[in-house]
């Protein structure tokens, strides 16, 4: 789970994007953002995570093991908490300026994407050690695991292509060029499809993992820099962040079309879905947190809120309902927020 601010450095587009939202401040008073007390949310833990205060990412849960695998990005490492007993678990070294994690949980293994050395770790779960390095392409970010033909798919954002690693053999395949800068990377078991945003050209590709092939490409209109990307796939939908635009857009995969857009806080990055509250969170470079209820195949904003500085990544355990936020400086520390979710 660059910029979002360190996935990328700023273009021409978004930093007329910042001119643009600047400009509009100045001639409209901007009223502060609602307080962490209106989510739906109760805090319950802060953990402390080892490092310095900076900036963290993606997260992976494994509710089977009931840990929970965070990138510490700033740091160049992965923490491992142990969400039975609240405490941090240990520490994989070794994946400088690491931004997506994806747990592959059938083969016991956790992939990280490296930027700092344009590779992905593969780390044994059982040993908390990295056991192979594969090369990426320039800047890898986000991870999709299609556990039908036990590959993974890496979204470049600087090559245009998404690295495609047989995890069988641990050795990286012919990338798939998308023609675009690549956002998330997510498969929907419900088609059995890799989805793509490609957030340079205002689309969403569809990647047929049995032969590695662009099959579809769906415009995403009015939404600058798709970069956070959640399928639902038992609703047959994509919620889409767009991160220069402060929005999220409701994608229907039946009919190709765009149902509803949504303002959220600015930069929204990471989205998170739990199935059995039909809930989303949507979290964002300016700590503004967004929920939405989920029904009828659309979403109704229930709640938004900021959170804390930079509260940009949020994971959700299916099982508990628990939420979790990896704060870079709580105090002069990053620490793990967890929260229950209220109905």
């Amino acid at each position: 789970m660059e910029p979002t601010p360190s996935r990328r450095r700023p273009g021409a587009a978004r930093i007329a994007a910042g001119l643009l939202t600047l400009l509009s401040a100045a001639v409209t008073a901007c009223s502060e953002p609602a307080p962490a007390s209106s989510l739906p949310l109760t805090q319950i833990q802060d953990i402390t995570l080892p490092g310095a205060a900076s900036r963290l990412d993606y997260q992976a849960i494994d509710s089977g093991a009931k840990r929970l695998y965070i990138a510490h990005l700033g740091d160049g490492t992965i923490h491992v908490v142990d969400l039975d007993n609240g405490t941090v678990a240990g520490t994989v070294p070794g994946t400088p300026s690491v931004h997506g994690v994806t747990l592959v949980a059938d083969r016991h293994i956790l992939l990280a994407a490296v930027s700092g050395t344009n590779q992905v770790a593969v780390i044994d779960t059982n040993t908390l050690t990295v056991s192979a390095r594969v090369p990426a392409g320039t800047t890898p970010d986000g991870i999709a695991y299609d556990p039908v033909h036990g590959k993974a798919y890496v979204s470049n954002e600087h090559d245009h292509a998404e690295t495609v690693i047989d995890l069988s053999t641990t050795t990286a395949k012919a990338p798939v060029e998308i023609g675009g800068e690549a956002g998330n990377s997510v498969y929907d078991p419900a088609s059995r499809t890799i989805l793509v945003n490609v957030q340079d050209r205002n689309e969403l590709v569809t990647i047929d993992p049995a032969n590695d092939t662009v099959t579809g490409r769906i415009p995403v209109p009015d939404c600058a820099s798709n970069h956070g990307l959640y399928v639902d796939g038992e609703s047959k939908l994509a919620f889409i962040a767009c991160e220069d635009s402060a929005k999220l857009l409701v994608l229907d995969l039946q009919t190709k079309q765009v149902t509803a857009r949504f303002d959220t806080g600015e930069g929204p990055d990471v989205l998170a879905f739990d199935q059995g509250l039909h809930r989303l969170y949507v979290a964002s470079e300016s700590g503004v947190v967004s929920v939405f209820d989920e029904q009828n195949r659309t979403l109704t904003p229930k709640a938004s809120g900021k959170l804390a500085d930079n509260a940009h990544t949020v994971a959700v355990d299916q099982a508990t309902h628990r939420v979790y936020f990896p704060l870079e400086d709580i105090d002069g520390h990053p620490v793990l927020r967890i929260m229950d979710a209220k109905q």
